[in-house]
């Protein structure tokens, strides 16, 4: 695992510390702005998508850039109107460039009350705290990963009475300081 020995044996002491709660930086909160639009019409349109990706990870683009006005209106409209949490992340998966975290990206943009991203870094302290206990390496999410995932920033979240948003980005500043070596190290 890419990280130090933590100073913590449980995950809420973790986050309690971590808790970031000055805010979005600017372009994460411009972003979200922008995007009340899209949750209001109920789908995205390919320039939002676009966008999206450019924050969650640029190298995706070319893939995004592939699907049709048409089929990202269809996938994320899908997304939005169901109340399926499995639904919704497969609407939104069937879109070319859109993996488990990209999703995950796409519901947070949309709805940071409710959602949080997930990626590697996150995955990787939880892994290390025993709050999960599968993929430890914190790749090829499936749904089950993330919705164990959305459970347990939800859970967190109203414990410590702020947003799933919120203990997500205290989760990923912790793994950045306790970091050791290459993110993507093979273990």
């Amino acid at each position: 695992m890419a990280l130090r020995r933590l100073p913590y044996s449980a995950t809420m002491p973790l986050v309690r510390d971590y808790l970031l709660r000055r805010g979005e930086d600017e372009k994460t909160k411009s972003l979200i702005q922008d995007l009340r639009v899209a949750r209001k019409r109920g789908y995205l349109r390919r320039s939002e998508l676009a966008e999206i990706c450019h924050w969650k990870s640029p190298r995706a683009i070319r893939h995004i850039k592939a699907n049709s006005a048409s089929a990202i209106r269809n996938a994320t409209h899908a997304a939005l109107a169901t109340r399926s949490e499995r639904q919704r992340l497969e609407a939104l998966r069937k879109l070319k460039g859109v993996s488990v975290p990209m999703a995950s990206a796409v519901l947070m943009l949309l709805n940071p009350k409710r959602y949080g991203v997930i990626d590697i870094r996150v995955w990787q302290i939880l892994y290390k705290l025993g709050t999960v206990t599968t993929n430890s390496k914190g790749v090829a999410f499936s749904f089950n990963n993330w919705y164990q995932y959305l459970k347990i920033i939800r859970y967190f979240a109203k414990s410590l009475r702020t947003t799933p948003r919120e203990i997500d980005r205290a989760l990923f500043g912790a793994h950045k300081e306790f970091q050791r070596g290459p993110l993507y190290a093979k273990q």
